[in-house]
């Protein structure tokens, strides 16, 4: 059953409270997180990179990878052909695993849902897995996701469905200069951990 409650790691960073909270218990969670998201068969980067081959060009670039925490994503967005790749994550302990990787040209500490230090149009696509979700960041984040985005180019997002189902879908498809390609049926991200509410992923395409 999903319930939504969840002990360890993962249960302190949905009910943090606030960035700061947000971001401490990542730092605390960084060493394992791998592993952890690993043993609970974690969903989300493979959809992520799945969808945003489909929608973006082999060589499209730069990506930025929105929420990149130990660097999942890096790896990956790579073998598909984008580059350069940067990240942005709120936990400096995050961000140490992801630098240690080598697969990002530039990783930034920075919080979602506030404005953002890149110009308008300066990604070819944006990517965020894992963000949307129970005590991170809501459609508030959008605004400066879409204007870094390129004319044309897709960003992907993942989204826990009660959070879609409470505002995220209507503040999406109320936004100009936007459109909605494509939307995903729910599914568990995390198929091996207990509790697990369903999530979907949805991409948009700035005008």
């Amino acid at each position: 059953m999903s319930t939504g409650h969840h002990d360890g790691h993962l249960g302190k960073v949905y009910e943090a409270q606030a960035p700061e909270q947000v971001a401490a218990a990542y730092d605390a969670w960084a060493a394992s997180y791998d592993a952890e998201m690993a043993a609970a068969g974690y969903r989300h980067p493979s959809i992520g990179c799945a969808l945003l081959a489909r929608q973006a060009p082999r060589g499209a670039g730069p990506v930025l990878d929105a929420g990149c925490g130990t660097g999942l994503l890096g790896d990956w967005l790579g073998i598909l052909g984008f580059a350069p790749v940067e990240g942005l994550d709120l936990s400096t302990g995050m961000l140490a695993v992801a630098r240690a990787k080598g697969s990002y040209a530039r990783l930034h500490q920075l919080a979602l849902g506030q404005p953002l230090p890149f110009a308008d149009g300066a990604f070819a696509a944006v990517i965020s897995t894992g963000v949307f979700t129970t005590g991170h960041v809501g459609a508030e984040a959008l605004p400066e996701l879409i204007r870094i985005t390129r004319s044309g180019g897709p960003l992907v997002l993942t989204v826990k469905t009660t959070l879609w189902e409470d505002g995220f879908a209507t503040a999406l498809h109320s936004m100009a200069g936007v459109r909605v390609v494509e939307t995903t049926a729910p599914y568990v991200s995390m198929p091996g951990e207990a509790g697990t509410i369903p999530s979907l992923a949805v991409v948009i395409r700035r005008c």
